[in-house]
């Protein structure tokens, strides 16, 4: 059997790269923003529609957006009165959705974890 060229590719990254992709996780790394990416992965949002579908802060979304904008996650584009929120490249919603479903997955029970106790002897 031929293995293809992506499976068996090892990614070597710089230590920049792995900062920024570090940063890239942190700022997903909250519920609300996790959210809001998930959102804004079906298309734009102003806030307001945010505020309405995840039942959060008008002030609260913006904290959330502020903090995807300055890591390049999200940008925005003005309106009118308003800014539509959209994500930079699909690839934040990929890592949004996969993080999701890992969430998801089921855990093996208690009873198939192994047992890493060790005895203690008196």
């Amino acid at each position: 059997m031929v293995a293809t060229a992506t499976a068996s590719r090892k990614l070597h990254a710089s230590p920049d790269q792995l900062g920024t992709a570090c940063d890239l996780l942190r700022a997903l790394g909250t519920p609300h923003r996790l959210a809001i990416v998930l959102e804004l992965a079906d298309g734009p949002r102003c806030v307001h529609e945010l505020v309405e579908s995840l039942g959060i802060s008008q002030s609260l979304a913006s904290q959330h957006l502020r903090v995807l904008r300055s890591t390049g996650l999200v940008v925005g584009v003005r309106q009118g009165k308003e800014t539509a929120y959209s994500l930079a490249d699909n690839h934040v919603a990929h890592i949004a959705r996969d993080a999701l479903a890992h969430g998801n997955e089921s855990a093996p029970s208690p009873s198939e974890e192994p047992d890493t106790t060790e005895e203690h002897k008196p």
